[in-house]
């Protein structure tokens, strides 16, 4: 079993800043990718940000500038530290992991969802 715990979300205002965290712990042996995706009312969901076992990010153009994400290894967390928010930054975020299990099998698996919500 796996499970994905976030928070950090809320309400903020337009060019306010939140910190998502999410933590992972269970049957995990290592992870390869931890990202956050984000679904809007009426959109599908898309990436944000990701950062692999190395350290390498990528990130939505539509955040680039604005949104840092980072990563605690020890603690098998991941971070996204958004800036400068914009109403079209509502939306369910998501924390997603790509992860190798206790026997060796790779897996993908999504956290509950945190709403994020940009307005005055």
């Amino acid at each position: 079993q796996v499970q994905l715990v976030e928070s950090g979300g809320g309400l903020v205002q337009p060019g306010g800043s939140l910190r998502l965290s999410c933590a992972a712990s269970g049957s995990i042996f290592s992870i390869n990718v931890m990202g956050w995706y984000r679904q809007a009312p009426g959109k599908e969901r898309e990436l944000v940000a990701g950062i692999d076992s190395a350290g390498s990010t990528n990130y939505a153009d539509s955040v680039k500038g604005r949104f840092t994400i980072s990563k605690d290894n020890a603690e098998n967390t991941v971070y996204l530290q958004m800036n400068s928010l914009k109403p079209e930054d509502t939306a369910v975020y998501y924390c997603n992991i790509d992860y190798i299990g206790q026997g060796w099998d790779r897996f993908d698996y999504w956290g509950q969802g945190t709403q994020v919500t940009v307005s005055s």
